[in-house]
């Protein structure tokens, strides 16, 4: 039998899992596994979670939904003054990195080669190695041409650190803006990406 829980201690509890979780939780996660001993429907997951997102409302932290699902955090106007507790620098990606990446997430799925031929110059390995170690980027297949080339698209986790849910959500681009003003009006800037 399926124990009863109030809507003020389902946000509670909706709320002390999502600060204790080192990565976004999905609503079936919640549901099947934090709440599994709960009577519950998931509209009413839903709506809980949509009083928690008013609730935060106004404060320096804010709960949004992203890719891989709900998480909690810092609101974008103070993270130049969130950055002063850690005062050892983020890694820096290179003008080259940056443009790739922006290559990949807007004309998925694109080789190497393609890469290649819109930026004017070779792709290193290393510079796809960056981004595959970064989770931001995967192979999803291999073109049917000689050679087989892979095909590479973004990931989860790139929607997930560029705070947007889905591709549909990045910003539209005229044909050729640097790659300094792609990552400003996504709310980073160069120095910015770790």
């Amino acid at each position: 039998m399926a124990n009863k829980i109030n809507d003020l201690q389902l946000i509670q509890l909706l709320e002390a899992c999502l600060f204790a979780s080192d990565r976004p939780l999905t609503i079936d996660e919640l549901s099947d596994v934090v709440l599994a001993d709960f009577l519950l429907t998931k509209k009413r997951l839903q709506q809980a979670l949509k009083q928690l997102t008013l609730d935060y409302q106004g404060r320096g932290i804010e709960l949004v939904l992203t890719a891989k699902g709900y998480r909690f955090q810092s609101k974008p106007e103070w993270s130049q003054y969130i950055a002063l507790l850690w005062p050892e620098r983020s890694p820096k990606y290179s003008r080259a990195v940056l443009e790739t990446l922006a290559l990949i997430a807007y004309r998925q799925p694109i080789t190497r080669g393609e890469i290649e031929e819109v930026r004017g110059v070779t792709v290193s390995s290393q510079m796809i190695r960056t981004l595959l170690d970064r989770g931001w980027i995967k192979v999803v297949g291999h073109k049917e041409v000689p050679g087989r080339p892979g095909l590479y698209a973004t990931t989860p986790e790139f929607l997930t650190y560029f705070g947007v849910k889905s591709l549909a959500e990045l910003p539209t681009l005229p044909e050729l803006v640097p790659v300094g003003e792609f990552f400003n009006t996504v709310g980073m800037t160069e120095g910015s990406i770790q």
